[in-house]
């Protein structure tokens, strides 16, 4: 039996992506999956670009984490799935989300690609999913599926500044070990483009690092900014 699958995408100051965002959504409900976004407060006019192409928006309290535990708080839903504001499903990871079973408590991932131009995003998206494969740690580009029933169980998204999703993942391996999805999903190298490749991939392993030894999540996130 298919299972019945909730979208959540958290936004803020967005607007440059809600033209895109919503024609992506409208061909993933096309499919017979719900999708919700939910606005933590932007500024630049988000929601207001959102209601204005009929897209309904849910509000929250700016993080991206309280605004996916917001999304989720009412799903009928057998399946929830996290997914980035600047990430693409393609048909194949759809298909395979479809095909999963709900009768008991999943969770897991895709393979994500790092949408730029030249090796080193193929080599940077295959390391990230390496990684994941090997640790059991989900990150939020790779799209984080988990059953209803299960994320309430685990009462959701740490609400932290920063590191919900590896948060998130080290709740949930303490259940079970992650669905590791081949599919892919498309993420924005962004990023890496706006902050320079190798510069980001040394503050993203050092934020890792401090998160690891335990230095203060708010600590992290000042240092992300």
């Amino acid at each position: 039996m298919t299972p019945s699958v909730l979208i959540i995408v958290p936004v803020y100051n967005e607007i440059q992506l809600v033209r895109d965002l919503v024609e992506h959504l409208i061909w993933i409900e096309s499919l017979g999956i719900d999708c919700l976004v939910v606005d933590g407060g932007s500024s630049d006019g988000t929601p207001l670009l959102l209601e204005k192409m009929n897209y309904r928006v849910v509000y929250s309290q700016k993080g991206r984490a309280c605004q996916m535990n917001t999304g989720a708080l009412n799903a009928k839903q057998q399946l929830l799935l996290f997914l980035h504001a600047d990430t693409r499903l393609t048909k194949d990871a759809i298909q395979d989300l479809l095909a999963l079973n709900t009768n008991q408590d999943i969770w897991g991932r895709f393979d994500v690609c790092v949408n730029g131009e030249g090796v080193i995003f193929k080599i940077i998206s295959y390391f990230i999913n390496l990684r994941s494969r090997l640790t059991g740690i989900a990150t939020g580009d790779q799209g984080i599926f988990v059953s209803t029933r299960l994320f309430h169980a685990i009462q959701g998204f740490p609400e932290q500044p920063l590191m919900e999703d590896i948060e998130l993942s080290s709740l949930l391996m303490k259940v079970c070990r992650p669905i590791c999805l081949r599919s892919q999903v498309f993420t924005s190298a962004r990023r890496w483009l706006d902050n320079g490749i190798f510069k980001t991939i040394l503050l993203m392993w050092t934020l890792r690092f401090l998160y690891w030894v335990k230095v203060d999540v708010k600590s992290i996130a000042g240092w992300y900014k």
